[in-house]
């Protein structure tokens, strides 16, 4: 398998020093910037695997490149971790609304980004095949990476595709938030509960087909099923 490729975008020299030194020693092919525009560029020149992405960058801001990879079609997919020392709860949830797909807070531990990383890796660069599976009109293919309803190709990101995944392996089971961020994030994940309404929210919207049921049922105070 080819080595991944990171876009790494910090602003901070010694910090995006240190880090693309420890991803390349991980055996990651790693591009670097510290600014947003140059970012964009690099990420139309060739599709990262991965970006990570500060906030606070120079030209144009982080949220507003990971705003821009998501609309277009050739790094929509692509997972995103974003970089920065904002703790308020309305830049987390601003953050994961815009796109992204994991956060973590300055200062961290490069060691944690690592794991974060490797971690996403797993999930979207699986080592073993696994047999596709149909819920109703949706059918996934974990081989190809691909989800379809009626016939129809659906855009889903890295995170959306895995809650999917989770709630088609167990159909018509109600998972509450806390059993979906075990299942989908990893039972050492510190991510917050109103981060799974948040991607349940974008998982609605990439499947919605018009005129067609939403298959995925809330229960109050109980949490999510996706129904046949």
């Amino acid at each position: 398998m080819s080595a991944a490729k990171l876009l790494l975008v910090e602003d901070d020299p010694a910090l995006l020093e240190l880090l693309e030194y420890r991803f390349r020693n991980e055996g990651y092919e790693v591009r670097a910037t510290p600014d947003g525009d140059e970012a964009l560029i690099l990420a139309a020149e060739d599709a990262p695997d991965l970006v990570i992405l500060d906030w606070m960058i120079e030209g144009t801001s982080g949220i507003e490149v990971c705003r821009r990879l998501r609309r277009d079609k050739a790094t929509a997919h692509v997972p995103i971790i974003m970089l920065t020392a904002r703790e308020a709860e309305d830049d987390r949830i601003r953050g994961l609304e815009t796109g992204a797909d994991d956060y973590l807070t300055k200062p961290f531990s490069p060691r944690e980004l690592l794991a974060r990383v490797a971690a996403v890796m797993r999930r979207i660069r699986p080592a073993l095949a696994g047999e596709s599976i149909e819920v109703g009109e949706i059918r996934l293919d974990p081989v190809a990476h691909k989800v379809e309803r009626r016939g129809k190709v659906l855009q889903l990101g890295p995170t959306e595709y895995r809650l999917l995944k989770f709630l088609m392996e167990s159909p018509g089971r109600v998972f509450s938030r806390g059993q979906l961020l075990d299942g989908v994030w990893g039972t050492g994940s510190d991510i917050e509960l109103r981060t799974v309404d948040v991607h349940i929210r974008r998982l609605r919207k990439a499947i919605e087909i018009e005129g067609v049921k939403d298959p995925i049922r809330t229960v109050r105070s109980a949490g999510y099923a996706l129904e046949a």
